[in-house]
């Protein structure tokens, strides 16, 4: 294999990984507009109550907005490793200790993960037996968020697992307080004017 053959290889895998850096940037924009979409149903929620004319189908449409931005964000947060996982024990550890903490963490998200999309499927099939009022759709329609994350985590986990063991589990440091710029105080003296 030749040097050229190597890097399109090592090229390949780098995209591939990138796949999901595009699936997470998908779902953050996804989030965001589910979380303005709550923000604007809740707001014209309590102007139409304000008012006297209620629209009672913006209940349904705020709990829909909800509970997906919820399980979606779980499934994002996990990516970046902000949500489902215990940082300070592994952080504390170096070397195969640390290799195996990480390891069985990941393992806990993966249970969790799975636990969601069993459960969340069966909810999701029996959901089809009640109905959300005024509108009569299936709650169903709000179960499905569950198996959904749940399939998103196990997603994220197993790729932070495949990368884990191959390259380390470190994670990037913050930066040093000494690298931001520093931000120059206000001049908060009077200043005098001297003439028209």
């Amino acid at each position: 294999m030749t040097i050229a053959d190597k890097l399109v290889l090592q090229r390949q895998h780098h995209l591939k990984w990138r796949s999901f850096d595009r699936l997470e940037l998908v779902l953050m924009i996804l989030c965001g507009v589910l979380c303005f979409g709550f923000s604007l149903s809740v707001t014209a929620d309590i102007v139409t109550r304000t008012i006297g004319h209620p629209w009672l189908w913006l209940q349904e449409v705020t709990s829909t907005l909800f509970i997906y931005a919820i399980f979606i964000g779980a499934a994002v947060a996990t990516r970046r490793n902000d949500h489902l996982y215990l940082t300070a024990i592994s952080e504390a550890l170096h070397g195969t200790p640390r290799l195996i903490v990480e390891i069985i963490i990941r393992l806990v998200v993966l249970g969790v993960a799975f636990c969601l999309i069993w459960f969340g499927y069966i909810n999701y099939l029996r959901g089809f037996g009640s109905f959300r009022l005024p509108s009569g759709t299936p709650i169903a329609s709000l179960y499905a968020a569950i198996p959904l994350s749940g399939v998103l985590i196990a997603l994220f986990t197993v790729e932070q697992l495949v990368n884990g063991i191959r390259k380390g589990f470190d994670h990037p440091e913050p930066p040093a307080p000494e690298d931001d710029f520093p931000i120059p105080p206000a001049d908060t003296g009077i200043q005098t004017r001297v003439g028209l």
